[in-house]
C-alpha cells in the first residue's frame, strides 16, 4: 500500500539532485513521476512506453492530451511531460536543442508572480519553506520547415470550475510562456468529443506500439477506403487477409488512422460492429484540440 507523502523543501532538493526536469528525447526525466517514492497525484496515473522511455502521466485527462499530442510528433520532435518552470530568470527552454536560444534570459515564475501581484506558491516542512516549482503538463518541441524549432505548451484540467487561486496560478504559467513567445493551450474535456477520447484510450496500444512498415500503412489505408461504411470487425478481417496476421492488422489499421493517412471518424465508439466512416482531412484534424490549437483559455 502506498504511503501518504507530501511535498517539502527537502523533497524538492532531492528532485534537483536526481536531475528531475532535465534532458531531452529518451533521456528526459519528468519533474513529477509515477513512483511510490513521490507524493500521490489526485488523478489516475499511468506509464506509457513510447519512443524509448516511459511517459509519466498523472491523470486520465493528461493521457488523452498525450494521445492528441502524438498526432503532431514526428521525426526530431520531442515531448516532455511534467515540465518544470524556472523560478529565476533563465535561458529559453529551446536552448537544449540549439545554442542560439541560450543568448537571452527570460523571467522566472517568481518575477512573473511579483509583476502580476499574485502570491507565489510555497511548500513547508521541518521548519523550512521553499518556493514551489510550477510545471506544465506537456511541452512539445516541434521542428519547422527552416530547420528551426518552436515549442507548444499544454496544460490539462478537468471540467470542474476553477477556484480563484487555480486561475491565478494558471495565469502565471500562461504569462511565463508568453514571455518566451510560446503558444499555451489549456485543454479540458470541453475541447474534444468524449467518444473521440474513448476511442483513443481503447486503441493506443495498437497505434503507439510496434511501428509497422509504410507498406502495411498503405495496405490499411487502401482497405479502409475500399470498405468504408462497413463494420470495424469486417474491415479488420479484410486487412488480416492481406497482411496474413491478425495482430499486425490491428497495429496497421490504427497507426494509419492516428497518423492521418486514413481520417476515420474517431467519434464512432469502440465496439467491433460499428462502422468505420471516413471524414475530410480538415474535419478529422478538427477532432484534435492540440492540432487545431483549441484552448479553454485564450
Amino acid at each position: 500500500m502506498r504511503t501518504t507523502k507530501r511535498f517539502t523543501p527537502q523533497l524538492l532538493d532531492r528532485y534537483r539532485a536526481l536531475g528531475r526536469g532535465t534532458g531531452k528525447y529518451e533521456s528526459y526525466i519528468p519533474w513529477h513521476r509515477v513512483s511510490r517514492s513521490d507524493p500521490s497525484s489526485l488523478g489516475r496515473s499511468c506509464l506509457v512506453n513510447w519512443r524509448g522511455r516511459h511517459i509519466e502521466l498523472l491523470s486520465d485527462n493528461e493521457f488523452i492530451a498525450f494521445c492528441f499530442s502524438t498526432r503532431i510528433i514526428e521525426g526530431k520532435n520531442d515531448l516532455r511531460e511534467q515540465f518544470p518552470l524556472a523560478l529565476e530568470s533563465y535561458k529559453h527552454e529551446l536552448s537544449l536543442y540549439h545554442a542560439k536560444y541560450s543568448i537571452k534570459q527570460y523571467p522566472g515564475t517568481l518575477e512573473i508572480a511579483d509583476q502580476l501581484q499574485i502570491k507565489h506558491p510555497k511548500v513547508y516542512g521541518d521548519g523550512l519553506s521553499a518556493n514551489w516549482v510550477m510545471t506544465t503538463d506537456i511541452l512539445l518541441t516541434l521542428g519547422t520547415t527552416n530547420n528551426s524549432y518552436v515549442l507548444l505548451a499544454i496544460s490539462v484540467k478537468n471540467e470542474r470550475p476553477l477556484s480563484k487561486r487555480a486561475k491565478a496560478l494558471l495565469l502565471i504559467e500562461k504569462t511565463y510562456w508568453q514571455h518566451r513567445d510560446v503558444p499555451w493551450l489549456l485543454i479540458t474535456p470541453r475541447q474534444y468529443h468524449l467518444l473521440t477520447a474513448e476511442t483513443l484510450q481503447r486503441t493506443y496500444q495498437w497505434a503507439l506500439k510496434q511501428p509497422v512498415s509504410m507498406a502495411c500503412l498503405d495496405n490499411a489505408k487502401t482497405i479502409i477506403y475500399r470498405y468504408q461504411g462497413s463494420s470495424y470487425e469486417y474491415i479488420l478481417k479484410q486487412l488480416a487477409r492481406h497482411l496474413g496476421n491478425n495482430d499486425l492488422s490491428h497495429h496497421a489499421l490504427w497507426q494509419s488512422v492516428w497518423s492521418g493517412f486514413a481520417p476515420v471518424d474517431l467519434r464512432r465508439g469502440w465496439r467491433p460492429h460499428l462502422p468505420l466512416q471516413l471524414l475530410g482531412q480538415d474535419e478529422f484534424d478538427a477532432l484534435n484540440p492540440v492540432l487545431a490549437r483549441r484552448s479553454a483559455w485564450t
